[in-house]
């Protein structure tokens, strides 16, 4: 998909936007949970390296698996716009359909604490690979259910795989069906370009879950859920913040001018994404605050 915006908008040749293909440690790694064994790096150490080394010039990563603190070497250059920010349900055509008892696959804890808070009878099960694999598990019977990003789906052309979950009754992962493009912060002339395929509403939204998520100091082991949309010329930002079994659950919004979002992560706790993670974490229990790094 990135090398189709860059191709369709220089008018460039197959030859001209190359595809290396890689893997990261998080695809090679699927028997235990990534906050278990080194968080969200897991998905982007290896792509950064072959960028300081010079074997590529532009890294290309789902934004929600790119840490929200970067190393200064390295910038978000552009975003793809947006897919479907929802989670899809498999083996059930909703929540509330699940069996009593049912045992649900995911590894996530944003959306284990989230179906808790729905129904604290389903059992929470570890389940991690890829669509492929984690769809084989539930048709063998080890899963009642599982749940995955309609972005993700979609991209395989598995669209009509799953109930889509309405963002009222789950607040997706901030950054969930976003593609973002990472060059080197000294490298202007690749940033330059890729500015003209960015998608500004998507940057600037992402942007803002991300502020968002620096504010909380959260980790891959913090449930939280959030979401930005434009609303004219400003941004539109709801949070979220559980307990990891789903028995407290905070959520607030703000709106703000998008002239705000600056695209580097702010941590000097100003702002208005800042602002709602204050105000979340105010309100939460001593249980729930020490979840994040205050």
């Amino acid at each position: 998909m990135a090398a189709a915006a860059i191709r369709a908008h220089y008018n460039l040749s197959q030859a001209q936007a190359v595809l290396v293909p890689m893997l990261a440690s998080g695809d090679i790694i699927q028997d235990r949970p990534l906050a278990d064994i080194g968080g969200k790096a897991l998905w982007t150490k290896e792509l950064e390296r072959a960028l300081l080394d010079g074997e590529i010039d532009i890294a290309v990563h789902s934004m929600k698996d790119v840490e929200t603190l970067r190393p200064p070497e390295f910038c978000i250059a552009a975003m793809l716009p947006r897919a479907d920010v929802r989670d899809r349900l498999i083996g059930a055509p909703s929540v509330s359909a699940l069996p009593a008892g049912a045992k649900v696959g995911t590894s996530s804890p944003r959306r284990a604490a989230q179906l808790l808070s729905i129904r604290s009878d389903l059992i929470i099960a570890p389940i991690r690979g890829n669509v492929a694999t984690r769809l084989s598990r539930i048709d063998a019977g080890e899963c009642d259910a599982t749940l995955l990003a309609a972005a993700g789906l979609d991209r395989l052309s598995l669209p009509d795989i799953g109930a889509a979950i309405e963002i009222t009754d789950m607040l997706p992962a901030a950054s969930q069906g976003a593609i973002g493009i990472e060059a080197l912060s000294s490298r202007t002339d690749i940033q330059i370009m890729l500015a003209a395929i960015r998608h500004d509403p998507t940057y600037n939204c992402v942007m803002a879950e991300r502020d968002f998520l620096a504010a909380l100091g959260g980790s891959c082991h913090s449930p939280v859920a959030a979401l930005a949309v434009m609303d004219g010329a400003r941004i539109w930002l709801r949070g979220e913040i559980l307990l990891e079994d789903g028995s407290e659950r905070h959520a607030s919004e703000v709106r703000f001018d998008a002239a705000e979002i600056s695209g580097a992560i702010k941590t000097d706790g100003a702002g208005a994404p800042a602002m709602l993670a204050k105000e979340l974490l105010g309100s939460a229990s001593s249980a729930l605050k020490s979840l994040f790094a205050l």
